[in-house]
Parts: C-alpha cells; structure tokens; sequence
C-alpha cells in the first residue's frame, strides 16, 4: 500500500469581519475537500491575527494566536516551526483549492527531482499574464507569474540553504525576497498549469487603512532594495 504524502499547510488569516472569517473558512474548507484523505494528509495551522476571536478554531485546522505582532514571515515562521512534514505550503487566506492540485504539484516533484518550489495555476490571474491551463510546468522566477506569492509550494529541505523566511517583511516584498533567493541559489521554481488554486486578491489588505496599507506594502521596498542592491548591483533583480 503506497504510503501516504503528508503536507503542512500555514493560513494567515486575518478576521476582523464576519466577511473576512467566512473567506479563510471557504479556504480551509475547498483545501481539506480537494485531495483523497488516504493520499494526502494536510495539516493546517491557521495563524489569525485577529485576537478577540480567541479561543476559536476553524475547523480541520489547528489555529493559533500569536502575541507578536502581525509580520507576514514572522508568522509564517511559527508555523514552520510548529511543523514536520517533508512538503510545506504558505496561502494567504482568499484561496480557492480545487481537486487534485496536491496532486498535480507532487506529480511534477516526482517528474523534476531538482524542483524545490512551485506554485499553483490562478485561473483568475494567470490567463490574463499570458499563461495557458493545462500546458506544462514553467520554470521561472518572476512574481505574480511563476512565483505566486499568495500560494508557495516547497520542499522543507530547501529551507537548510534559504533559511527562514526574512522577517524584515511585513508584508510587500515577502515573495520578492523568497524568489531572489530561490534564484541566487539556483534552486528550481515551477509554476504548474495543471494545478488549480484561485487567488482572490487582497481581501483583506482592502479592508485596511490608507495609513495601514502603505506601512505594508510600500515601505518594505527600501528593506528589500538594500538587501539585494548590495548583493546584485541592482534594485529590482526579478520583475
């Protein structure tokens, strides 16, 4: 009987609203339906940033409550940490899984021994980028093209040569900096068309302040320019 593929799955949610919690329950609830549980066993830590809802628990999941404050990689460092299976996956919340998506990305691990990461097909967002479903893997490093940052795949033996993810990140630029470093130490990126998960685009970054968004997003970018203007001789090294 072939032995069953274990995967940690790490959620940052964020539910400050009925609308927002319902979001990361559809999440967990499309992901624990996608796969054949004799196959895949998912083990979801859900990290909410949302204190006033503890002690609760999404369902399928375990949830925690950081006392830190909120730090995209922070937070998805106590997850790893919490963690051991030999597949790792980060999500934001606003996902969509459908079936066989696991499936599809372990099939190409299998098929590309020298895969370390990779990412799920949007159906919403890759067609528009000029990609196609269902027509191969695509090696590459850009974001928001082969590297969906929403959804990272990964083997957790990479994290020996990449180490954690940089906590310097808040939020922007998290997946800037895990494709650089994917690519300066040449490790393999696929983005897999034949796995389906749908990103719904920043539901909660949109229910932020102007103040709140900006110190999120466009602030990263001067920690993330000197880190690698130094390394490279260059800002931006993938676009």
């Amino acid at each position: 009987m072939k032995e069953k593929v274990k995967i940690d799955v790490i959620i940052l949610s964020y539910a400050q609203t009925d609308e927002l919690k319902t979001v990361t329950v559809n999440c967990v609830n499309s992901l624990m339906r996608s796969e054949d549980p004799e196959e895949i066993e998912f083990n979801v830590i859900v990290v909410e940033s949302e204190k006033s809802m503890k002690p609760f628990q999404y369902e399928q999941t375990r949830t925690i409550y950081p006392d830190q404050e909120f730090n995209y990689n922070r937070y998805m460092n106590i997850g790893i940490d919490m963690t051991s299976a030999p597949y790792i996956c980060l999500c934001n919340n606003d996902l969509i899984f459908y079936p066989q998506w696991a499936t599809e990305i372990l099939k190409t691990f299998d098929q590309f021994i020298d895969l370390s990461s990779a990412s799920p097909f949007c159906t919403l967002h890759h067609p528009k980028m000029g990609f196609l479903k269902n027509d191969g893997p695509k090696l590459g490093y850009r974001i928001r093209n082969e590297v969906a940052g929403w959804c990272l795949f990964l083997k957790r033996d990479i994290l020996r040569l990449t180490g954690k993810p940089d906590r310097n990140y808040k939020f922007w630029c998290a997946d800037n900096d895990y494709s650089n470093t994917l690519w300066a130490l040449k490790l393999n990126h696929m983005l897999i068309t034949s796995s389906f998960v749908d990103h719904l685009e920043n539901k909660t970054l949109n229910n932020q302040t102007e103040e709140r968004q900006d110190e999120l997003t466009e602030k990263e970018s001067i920690y993330f320019d000197k880190k690698w203007k130094y390394r490279t001789g260059q800002d931006w090294v993938l676009l």
